[in-house]
């Protein structure tokens, strides 16, 4: 921290002047270990600067009110970035409980919006008032609301999946405690998340929380028929609405995709939840299997192995985990009876990245496509101030190779729940659910299940140290043509790109400070993102 400047602090805003206490400059120069350890030690009354941008992590407020937690990071939930209870899990923890703190005064904003500049005076323990600053959102809520991501960061799609958590849409069963209330509670609800989904315009749908009978699935797609003019249709699972019971289920673009043998279910613990289903590209009848999730939630009581661990994972670890392992037992099953080896596995699987669930998919040899395309930076869920993943992209050794880009849409996450359909008469796109949709571009195209070298290449790098040197691995012959990287900040920011060269292994980040990094490879139109760590 720079010395304090000892004079009076004068600042005009519009035609008010007021005047506070000392100045104190908040020096950062590593924001991902930044502590507000030096904030605390501010008196009330003291104003201070910083010249670093600042992350919301979380909004109070709505309309005109605002409460904000921030920092000159972005939190992310420690076991989405760790495995639990090992040191750099232990290392997230210290550094998440020394990040934040409330910003009072400000207007509502959205979580992952930036501000520069910020002057502020010093209100409480951890708590500032605003003075004056300039933000930059993380693109205006119209921008967003218009503009659903690109999933073609490997090529171009030719099929689009989505999967979707809508919080408790019913339509028969309202007023029981979950979901909305009313018909007009209910009104909002299709109008949030309909008008959600025909923008995303998929050619599948993988849809949970979702009523149990037909009705649901029903509205939904005759909604997005009208809305998009395609025809679209669901996988009718024989089941009749009963009470405010939810599942999982299917709606596709039957112009383009039609399903492909009968629904099969996975029955480990709750029921109606896990379903799989074979689908067909009509203009080349490719195929994939396309299995939707919804595993136990964290809340609740468990017991035994189900109690919460203390690990960071909570209760129903254990659970969550044997509804993994019985997807990856019955994977050939499922490749059997549907006459093809490329599965997608989707869903809100209530673990975060390195969860055990999660990690038995890894270890069985899938692709986290969150990682796969954005290493540390991708979330879908924002709990409290933390950032991170419960719903899921995962594919299968087959399907990796015809996946062209993944992205979560981010209307849901980093809205404050006043949004709601229950507490708002808001009839955006905004907070329709607590979870954002994830999309997945498929390229299906049977000639590129083969061991293609360029795939291989780009698939197999990775970071490795060597002698307290930090390498990208395995990068073989890549030089030849004319690959590079980029090397990302934790907020973002692009640090340094430069060409691969043929010899393997590649020295990168020389000058870099210790940190987390994110690593962008880019080559023969294919790209890989890693995470680095020095």
């Amino acid at each position: 921290m720079k010395a304090r400047i000892v004079s009076i602090l004068i600042l005009t805003i519009g035609l008010c002047t007021q005047v506070h206490g000392v100045l104190y400059e908040m020096t950062v120069t590593n924001p991902q270990t930044w502590s507000n350890t030096v904030l605390a030690g501010r008196n009330v009354g003291d104003t201070i600067h910083f010249s670093v941008p600042l992350i919301v992590n979380r909004n109070y407020g709505y309309g005109g009110f605002s409460g904000l937690t921030m920092s000159v990071r972005r939190i992310y939930s420690p076991t989405n970035q760790a495995r639990p209870l090992t040191q750099e899990y232990q290392d997230q923890l210290l550094l998440n409980s020394r990040a934040g703190f409330n910003l009072q005064g400000s207007g509502y904003h959205r979580n992952g919006e930036r501000l520069h500049n910020l002057t502020a005076v010093v209100t409480g323990n951890l708590k500032v008032r605003y003075i004056s600053g300039t933000w930059e959102g993380n693109n205006t809520r119209a921008a967003i609301e218009t503009k659903v991501p690109s999933v073609d960061m490997n090529g171009t799609h030719n099929v689009l999946v989505c999967g979707a958590n809508l919080e408790y849409y019913l339509v028969q069963n309202l007023g029981t405690g979950y979901g909305p209330d009313n018909q007009t509670e209910h009104n909002r609800q299709k109008a949030k998340v309909c008008t959600a989904l025909a923008r995303i315009h998929a050619d599948v749908y993988g849809l949970v929380e979702i009523e149990q009978g037909q009705a649901a699935l029903e509205e939904i797609a005759d909604y997005l028929t009208t809305a998009t003019g395609s025809h679209y249709d669901y996988v009718d699972d024989q089941g009749s609405a009963n009470g405010s019971y939810t599942k999982s289920g299917y709606i596709y673009n039957s112009d383009r995709i039609q399903p492909y043998g009968i629904l099969t279910r996975n029955n480990q613990g709750v029921k109606n939840r896990k379903y799989v289903q074979g689908f067909i590209l009509l203009e080349n009848n490719e195929r994939f299997i396309y299995s939707i999730n919804h595993f136990k939630a964290k809340s609740g009581t468990g017991t035994g192995k189900d109690a919460d661990q203390g690990d960071g994972q909570g209760i129903y670890n254990n659970a969550r985990l044997l509804e993994a392992r019985s997807l990856i037992q019955n994977m050939e099953a499922y490749q059997s009876f549907y006459g093809d080896n490329d599965v997608l596995i989707m869903g809100d699987l209530n673990a975060y990245a390195m969860e055990d669930p999660i990690w038995a998919f890894v270890e069985a040899g899938m692709y986290d496509l969150h990682r796969y395309f954005h290493a540390d930076s991708s979330y879908s869920y924002v709990y409290g101030e933390q950032a991170g993943y419960l719903d899921h992209a995962i594919a299968n050794a087959s399907l990796i190779k015809q996946v062209t880009g993944m992205n979560a849409w981010h209307v849901n996450s980093d809205e404050s729940d006043e949004y709601t359909y229950d507490k708002s008469y808001d009839e955006t796109v905004f907070r329709y659910s607590d979870h954002d949709p994830v999309l997945v571009g498929l390229c299906l195209d049977s000639t590129k299940s083969s061991s293609a070298i360029v795939e291989n290449l780009i698939e197999h790098c990775r970071i490795g140290v060597m002698d307290g040197q930090t390498y990208l691995m395995n990068v073989g012959e890549m030089g030849e043509q004319n690959g590079y990287y980029e090397i990302y900040g934790i907020r973002g920011e692009l640090i340094q790109t430069a060409t691969l060269i043929e010899d393997s292994p590649c020295l990168i980040g020389e000058r870099l400070p210790a940190g987390i990094y994110m690593v962008r490879i880019y080559y023969a139109g294919k790209t890989r993102t890693l995470k680095m760590l020095k």
